[in-house]
């Protein structure tokens, strides 16, 4: 494990006993249990930033994908009108 810092959290005595609680009930100590807690956390907000980032590129193809609908069906269109008028001609 690396090297240890230790640092001061000033907490709620609600929050606090809760703590104690739960550190009580697993066997762990507070630093355990914060250190644990801490890691959630950021495993957490790399979940949801890259929830986000997968939001956004979703949405970028999206567009992309209505532009290449929009061009697709304006080719086709062109197609169909060439044919018409091919056909028109053999009448």
């Amino acid at each position: 494990m690396a090297e240890l810092k230790k640092i001061l959290v000033s907490l709620p005595d609600s929050l606090l006993q809760e703590v104690d609680e739960i550190v009580a009930m697993e066997q762990k100590n507070r630093s355990e249990f914060i250190r644990e807690a801490m890691k959630l956390y950021i495993r957490e907000r790399h979940k949801i930033e890259i929830r986000e980032k997968m939001r956004k590129g979703y949405e970028e193809m999206a567009k992309i994908n209505i532009q290449l609908t929009e061009v697709g069906a304006n080719c086709d269109n062109q197609a169909l009108e060439a044919y018409e008028a091919i056909l028109s001609e053999c009448e």
